[in-house]
């Protein structure tokens, strides 16, 4: 059972967060170990199966991006890690804007931070406003490869922005 099935919504890239947390609440008392303490020894185990699947179906459901890997991963689009191809133009962007990183570690520059933090910010923006229709029009029934190829890059593409926004976060205290 995946976690859409267990949460019974349909998988999708955007979800109904009200309706998913009232659904983790409502199994979270469902499935609450200390009520079964006096059921057997297989109906125990059961239950802490199911209130670790409610958990972690939660946590990865609540957040978009593990949501979107999830789904990608589900569909069977996503490769092994180091098998899936990105772009060359993009990798090297990514490498200009992580020299650029190093350059500040060395010689801090508050305009020089901005812009860097700034230009990633607009690639990010960019980049999800590629794909920002296929996610939101999203039907499991009737997607598209070439619909799921497009999200697997864009998912792609954002792993490597959010190494980028953690190394600028290291900036912040600066």
């Amino acid at each position: 059972m995946n976690y859409f099935e267990f949460y019974e919504i349909p998988v999708s890239f955007n979800v109904d967060a009200s309706k998913l947390k009232r659904t983790f609440y409502q199994n979270s008392k469902k499935y609450h170990p200390d009520f079964y303490t006096l059921e057997s020894d297989e109906k125990q185990a059961e239950i802490l199966e199911l209130s670790t699947l409610n958990n972690e179906a939660y946590q990865t459901l609540n957040d978009f991006d593990k949501r979107m890997k999830y789904v990608l991963e589900l569909k069977g689009v996503l490769g092994e890690e180091g098998q899936n191809s990105i772009p060359q133009d993009f990798l090297m962007e990514m490498m200009e804007i992580n020299e650029g990183l190093m350059e500040l570690e060395f010689d801090y520059d508050d305009a020089t931070f901005q812009s860097t933090k700034k230009s990633v910010e607009q690639l990010d923006n960019q980049i999800f406003s590629e794909v920002k229709e296929i996610i939101d029009n999203y039907d499991d029934a009737t997607a598209t490869e070439e619909d799921l190829k497009k999200i697997k890059l864009f998912f792609q593409k954002k792993r490597y922005l959010l190494r980028i926004f953690k190394n600028l976060s290291k900036f912040a205290t600066a």
